[in-house]
Order: C-alpha cells, then sequence, then structure tokens
C-alpha cells in the first residue's frame, strides 16, 4: 500500500492491473486500509462511485468482489482473507502482512518505549514510509484523505525520530529526521523545534539562529503569530552560546527584564485587573547595573 500497489500471494506478485480493473483495485485498498474491520456494501458503494451509484450499485459491487476473489484467492473461495460479513466484507487481519499496518504498529510501540528502544523501531517504521500511501490512487477524495492523515503520522514519526536521537546525543541524525519532517510540513513548530535543539545539542548555533528566524518570518508571514515559549527558550539559550561574556551578561539581564514585564497574573477583581509579581529587588537591581554599565560605555566610551 505504500508506494506502487503490490500483492505477494504465495510467491505471486500481482500489481494493480492484475485484480480486475479499477473498481476491484479499489475495493481492495479500502478494506485494507480498514484492516481486520467490516465495511458495509452501502459504505462501500458511497465510496467506490463517491456518492453517485449506478442504479444496480449493489450487484455491481457483488461482481467486483467476485473478480477480486478469483485473483487474490483462487481457490480458496469464501475461505482467504477476503471474507464475507453480515451486510459488509472484511480483509481478515491474521490472514494479511500489511505494509501499512506495519508502519502503525512499530510507531505506536515507539510511542511507549525507551529512547533506546524506540529509534530502531522509527527507523524501521520510517524505511517503510519513504514512499507515499496509494501512489498510484490519484483521483479518489477518499484516497485523498488517507494519504493526508498517513503523511501526518508520518511527520510525527520523523519529528519523535528527531527527538530520541538528540536524547541519544546522536545529533547529526536528529537534524536530518527534523529536516525530513519539515518538507512534509513546513509550519510544523514540533519539527523546527525538534531541529533547532537537534542543531543547539550539536553545536551548531548559528545555524539553529538562522533556523529559528527563518521559522519566525513564516509563521509571522502565512499565520500573523510568534513562535511558542519552547523555541523562544531556545533562542535565548542560542543567543548567549554565541555572544562573548560581556554580551552574554547583557543578554542575561535583558532576558530578565523581559520576563519580569511579562510575568502578569490575574488579579481576584477580575480579568481587568493586572498586578506584577516582582522578582527579588538586589536580582532586578543587579541587572540595572549591567545595562547601566553597557550603555554607558557604548554611548560614552566610559
Amino acid at each position: 500500500m505504500l508506494g506502487t500497489l503490490r500483492v505477494d500471494r504465495m510467491g505471486a506478485v500481482l500489481g494493480a492491473h492484475h485484480l480486475g480493473g479499477p473498481k476491484p483495485r479499489q475495493i481492495l485498498e479500502l478494506l485494507l486500509l480498514h484492516l481486520g474491520t467490516p465495511i458495509s456494501k452501502e459504505r462501500l458503494i458511497e465510496l467506490l462511485w463517491e456518492g453517485h451509484p449506478p442504479a444496480e450499485a449493489q450487484p455491481t459491487l457483488e461482481s467486483y468482489v467476485c473478480v477480486l476473489r478469483r485473483h487474490l484467492q483462487p481457490g480458496a473461495g469464501r475461505t482467504g482473507p477476503l471474507q464475507t460479513v453480515n451486510g459488509g466484507y472484511v480483509m481478515e487481519k491474521s490472514l494479511v502482512d500489511l505494509d501499512l499496518d506495519r508502519f502503525d504498529a512499530l510507531f505506536r510501540h515507539a510511542q511507549q518505549s525507551s529512547a533506546s528502544e524506540a529509534l530502531p523501531l522509527l527507523r524501521e517504521a520510517l524505511a517503510l514510509a519513504a514512499l507515499p500511501l496509494l501512489g498510484d490512487e490519484l483521483v479518489p477524495a477518499w484516497a485523498a484523505e488517507e494519504r493526508t492523515l498517513h503523511a501526518a503520522r508520518v511527520t510525527a514519526a520523523r519529528i519523535l525520530a528527531a527527538e530520541t536521537a538528540t536524547a541519544l546525543l546522536l545529533t547529526e541524525e536528529s537534524v536530518d529526521w527534523a529536516n525530513q519532517a519539515l518538507v512534509g510540513d513546513p509550519l510544523n513548530e514540533h519539527a523546527w523545534t525538534a531541529l533547532i535543539l537537534g542543531l543547539e545539542h550539536a553545536g551548531r548555533h548559528a545555524e539553529g539562529l538562522q533556523a529559528f528566524e527563518t521559522f519566525r518570518r513564516a509563521l509571522d508571514l502565512e499565520l500573523g503569530c510568534a513562535p511558542g515559549t519552547a523555541l523562544r527558550a531556545a533562542q535565548a539559550r542560542l543567543l548567549q552560546a554565541t555572544a562573548d561574556d560581556e554580551f552574554s551578561d547583557v543578554l542575561s539581564a535583558l532576558f530578565l527584564l523581559h520576563d519580569q514585564c511579562q510575568r502578569a497574573v490575574r488579579s481576584p477583581n477580575g480579568p481587568a485587573f493586572l498586578h506584577v509579581e516582582p522578582a527579588a529587588p538586589d536580582v532586578l537591581r543587579e541587572a540595572g547595573i549591567v545595562l547601566d554599565s553597557f550603555l554607558r560605555r557604548a554611548r560614552f566610551g566610559v
């Protein structure tokens, strides 16, 4: 199902053109997308003819299923993987090894595993998902919807692979997975966060700042909003890492004062009344001294 449809039937390889035509092929694809779950004849008719079925839709559907059975399970009749259930059909999960199902199982397992166990599972899953779902099925709306859903799962798996590789100090691999995630979803903040954190851990601070600025501009242009807290914190660390000692102190003071201005909490009197929680006076005084000294030298050279 990932890439070009292919069926391996006891060593005989069947392509899409071996399955009796477009409609029998689409029946197989729909049943495999819902592997192990019955689909009613009414639902199959609705999807196959996109809400405009012919007058004899049910007999036509049944004839397509017979054609498909002859190609998939010759001699097995109704005892093969394509089975009839009350009012519909199902592909028996225990009789089918499906790449899409393996991808989903590996991804779920990785989500519940430690980093060292998860990364090999994610590598295997993403190797399966190197090609798009139903790559040859370009026309039906249901295929486009399923491709979109699957692409989102692949992006999520790539982000998890990037985060897991960073946790294991495999920073180059982390950056590679994050970049692959961004190819599929260029405005995904989780993917940008994984990329920038990977660059930070790799010591590539200038590249991390450049990536942050690229995302900030794209986000402002496309959505009119700014990066979230995690990315702004990463930017602050990257700025400090690239600054000299004096400028690092100035940045620290600026961040402290900025946080002080932003740390507003709601008053019990209602949402219109805000008050600021004061930082320790000596901390604010020290930040003020640092900034005053820097500005005096910048302005007067003293």
